[in-house]
């Protein structure tokens, strides 16, 4: 989800084609993200997330049988991680990210801003740790966690909330502790009211990879591997280039 956990919008959940979502693309004033999030910026997106959690769920959770390139790139982290220590899936949405970390013998939780989201999660995956969490304050301490995967984690994401962000992180873990993130690749910021029929309020984020990457460096993270690729069919996800970023804590 998004922030904290907050990813749920891998914003895959937005088809062009799904009728029940109204798109603008500049920001809603009573809810934009132009600024470092407020607290009544990230009780907004939690709400949204809790709106949609069950239908998120539903629509979302086996999307990485056709992503065969996440696939293969969430293999090699795991194996990279090893048993090294722990693996947080941030910003877990209904956890199916977290569910096939854990199918490589990862050990693996997971952390998401909305409570509702987080019931979803641990329905779907009983054999996971899931908790509740908001990444601009993690709740975990210093140098504890062996590596973060954040899918799509920062789409709801402001600029100016970044550096935040990526400094806690880098915070909770160990020396050599590596990060691999993904997101979306473009200029625009796409605002909803409503989606599946469902009221919401969220700003979502393209970013570019080298401005990601500066924001990364800046908090202390070295770039070990930068990757794009195109998207895969509509039915698929939403038509967005995707770009994944693998980063490590120096030791």
């Amino acid at each position: 989800m998004f922030q904290g956990g907050f990813r749920a919008c891998d914003l895959g959940i937005v088809q062009d084609s799904d009728s029940a979502a109204r798109e603008r693309s500049h920001a809603n004033p009573s809810c934009e993200g132009l600024s470092p999030m407020t607290d009544d910026q990230t009780s907004a997106i939690r709400q949204s997330y809790d709106q949609i959690a069950d239908e998120y769920a539903r629509r979302i959770y086996q999307e990485l049988e056709g992503k065969p390139f996440d696939r293969k790139l969430l293999s090699r982290f795991a194996k990279a991680v090893g048993g090294s220590g722990e693996l947080c899936d941030m910003g877990c949405g209904p956890g199916h990210v977290a569910r096939y970390l854990q199918s490589l013998s990862a050990n693996v939780f997971g952390l998401d801003v909305s409570p509702a989201m987080v019931e979803q999660a641990r329905r779907l995956n009983p054999g996971i740790r899931f908790q509740v969490g908001d990444m601009l304050a993690l709740d975990v301490p210093d140098g504890t966690l062996a590596a973060i995967v954040a899918f799509y984690s920062i789409v709801n994401i402001s600029k100016q909330s970044l550096p935040t962000i990526f400094r806690e992180m880098f915070r909770v873990l160990q020396a050599g502790g590596l990060l691999l993130l993904a997101f979306h690749i473009g200029d625009e910021v796409a605002h909803y009211d409503e989606l599946w029929d469902r009221p919401i309020c969220m700003d979502f984020f393209y970013f570019q990879p080298a401005e990601i990457r500066g924001y990364l460096e800046a908090a202390g993270f070295a770039i070990e591997e930068v990757h794009e690729r195109e998207p895969y069919a509509p039915e698929v996800e939403h038509q967005s280039r995707r770009a994944y970023i693998w980063a490590r804590k120096p030791r």
